[in-house]
């Protein structure tokens, strides 16, 4: 079973990065404008909010496992469709059940590795997403250097994610066999049943009127905001602020992902010493040490780059620790409802903040990089301590 959810993990992050690597290329060959990759990356970020939203009552229903596989083959049939997408709005299009996917497996899949295995594997597994992330740039680069097109690449990876449904539906005794969470318990083979039906979904109003609910989802978003606010505007601030070419800018920004990769499969043999708690603090001590680095004025604005180092060391452990501790916080009847509201503002926050400091990178300064990342680290900080003083 442990397996199969390692091969899950890499197969997931492979569509992640793709549209990125093939819109210059596809941009040209639908007649766009290169900003309008944004229409099709929001509408992704927005269904997969929905799908994440929707994960608790669907999980109860269901059963992770079958929710995981229906969601993957979901995935894989938006990518083929993509491939064969003769414009742009049919790009738009199937952009929905991408997204509905892609969220739909985040939340249950997140929330079933963190009931039934330890923290350990949380952060391997997220590890081997970002392995996953790095390597699908690679086979869309690999069918364009062949001349065979971006299509030929997305139709690469839907393979892969319909090799990834088979090996998943196959597996579904396995999911069976696992240890029930409270709520599964009250299901017979993942179909609701009428005892199952005293259990009913949370939404998120339910979720919300849990004491620390409303502090770790605030944790999630602004680790979601400084995660992908540090990495989109890396080489912009390198380039801008510090003076730097943009070739080599392009190049040292990658390695605040490469910190996170490296970070997570650390991260996974610290956490047999140290609780999610100790964890999450190490890791925004990390941040906390990466933004300080970025002040200081080292030869060859290595003060930059050291920086956005730590700081993608000090994100590797937040994120599937977090995770990973909210059935010990919140307990597992209530975990599948809080972990699908943390996908979504997870989502939100990916989707919101980025853009925000883009508004003041341009109208004021975007010297203001670091304070940005600072802000959000401190509100994230006191929502931790405010949840270990709440659940603890």
């Amino acid at each position: 079973m442990l397996a199969v959810i390692y091969v899950a993990f890499v197969s997931l992050g492979l569509p992640d990065a793709l549209l990125g690597a093939a819109w210059p290329t596809m941009s040209q060959d639908l007649a766009v404008p290169v900003s309008w990759a944004g229409g099709i990356s929001a509408v992704i970020s927005m269904f997969t909010i929905v799908s994440a939203l929707m994960s608790d009552r669907m999980t109860l229903k269901f059963g992770a496992g079958r929710v995981t596989a229906v969601s993957v083959a979901l995935t894989a049939a938006a990518l083929a469709g993509f491939s064969l997408a003769p414009n742009y709005w049919v790009l738009m299009l199937i952009a929905i059940p991408y997204g509905l996917g892609a969220g739909g497996v985040d939340a249950a899949l997140n929330n079933y590795v963190a009931v039934h295995y330890e923290s350990r594997h949380m952060s391997w597994l997220h590890c081997m997403w970002g392995v996953g992330a790095s390597i699908g740039p690679y086979i869309m680069g690999f069918a364009l250097s062949r001349g065979q097109g971006w299509p030929w690449g997305y139709r690469y990876i839907a393979i892969l994610q319909v090799v990834l449904t088979v090996i998943l539906v196959m597996s579904l005794p396995l999911w069976k066999s696992r240890k029930r969470t409270a709520a599964e318990r009250k299901a017979v083979d993942g179909y609701a049943s009428s005892e199952a039906a005293e259990h009913k979904p949370l939404g998120v109003a339910g979720v919300l009127a849990i004491r620390g609910a409303k502090e770790i989802l605030i944790m999630f978003f602004c680790y979601c905001a400084i995660e992908t606010t540090a990495g989109l505007w890396a080489s912009s601030y390198m380039v801008l602020h510090g003076g730097v070419d943009k070739i080599t800018a392009a190049s040292w920004a990658s390695l605040f992902y490469v910190g996170i990769t490296v970070g997570r499969g650390l991260s996974g043999f610290i956490t047999m010493k140290l609780s999610d708690p100790a964890m999450i603090r190490l890791g925004q001590v990390l941040v906390l040490t990466g933004i300080v680095v970025m002040f200081v004025p080292l030869p060859q604005h290595l003060g930059i780059v050291i920086g956005l180092v730590v700081v993608g060391l000090g994100c590797a452990p937040i994120y599937p620790c977090v995770i990973h501790s909210t059935p010990t916080y919140f307990g597992e009847e209530n975990s599948q409802a809080i972990v699908g509201v943390q996908m979504a503002c997870a989502y939100m926050g990916s989707l919101l903040m980025p853009p925000v400091f883009g508004v003041i990178a341009q109208y004021i300064s975007i010297s203001l990089y670091p304070w940005y990342l600072l802000l959000f680290l401190v509100l994230m900080t006191v929502m931790h301590e405010r949840l270990r003083k709440i659940r603890g």
